[in-house]
């Protein structure tokens, strides 16, 4: 599968070999080759971000607005406000900058106040612009964090830092594993359609 950041992915599956899977992305090089063209084609049609332009925002799209605060060069989406330079011709990079600042202040409270929930004790919380995961937890209690989440609805960032936190008590994906998920969040398997749906949706690059 080639992913957003034109890199691509090869699952092996059971009872697979690497070797084989090797062999396989060689003689698929040439339809590799002209999916990695069509995703750069299509990034560099992809339109500049201006008013009016729609966004996903904790799960709602939203309008890129201009701010209505007089002597303010700013953009508005949501609740929010983006500074921006009165020059600039594209909003991308300063709303994607409040998105950032956002995620990383919400998912880190959220992630300490989740674990406190369910008596989990973890090291730190990193939000990364994670391309192929929404998020990860390491064997030193280190929880990863893709700032894309910010975008999502609540129910499905929750998701997402339950699935991490479970992997403190399970590191893999048992059915012990699984089912700690399910007592955490009944409603995961909604959380991971609603991202398979959406994710082509939301800020990748």
């Amino acid at each position: 599968r080639v992913q957003h950041d034109g890199t691509a992915r090869l699952a092996i599956p059971p009872g697979g070999s690497a070797a084989g899977a090797l062999d396989f992305a060689r003689r698929q090089s040439r339809w590799l080759e002209r999916q990695l063209r069509h995703q750069i084609m299509a990034q560099q049609r992809e339109p500049a971000w201006r008013l009016g332009t729609e966004i996903f925002f904790r799960g709602e799209l939203v309008k890129l607005q201009a701010a209505a605060e007089p002597g303010v060069s700013a953009v508005r989406f949501g609740d929010q406000l983006a500074p921006v330079d009165h020059c600039a011709t594209d909003l991308r990079l300063s709303v994607e900058r409040r998105l950032w600042q956002l995620a990383t202040r919400e998912l880190t409270l959220r992630t300490h106040e989740l674990a406190a929930l369910h008596g989990l004790l973890i090291h730190r919380v990193v939000v990364r612009n994670q391309r192929t995961r929404w998020g990860s937890c390491s064997a030193r209690g280190v929880i990863s964090l893709n700032w894309r989440l910010i975008q999502t609805p609540p129910w499905v960032r929750d998701y997402i830092i339950l699935h991490e936190l479970a992997h403190l008590r399970h590191p893999n994906h048992s059915r012990r594993f699984w089912c700690a998920v399910e007592a955490a969040c009944p409603e995961f398997e909604r959380a991971e359609q609603w991202l398979k749906e959406h994710e082509r949706l939301l800020v990748w690059h």
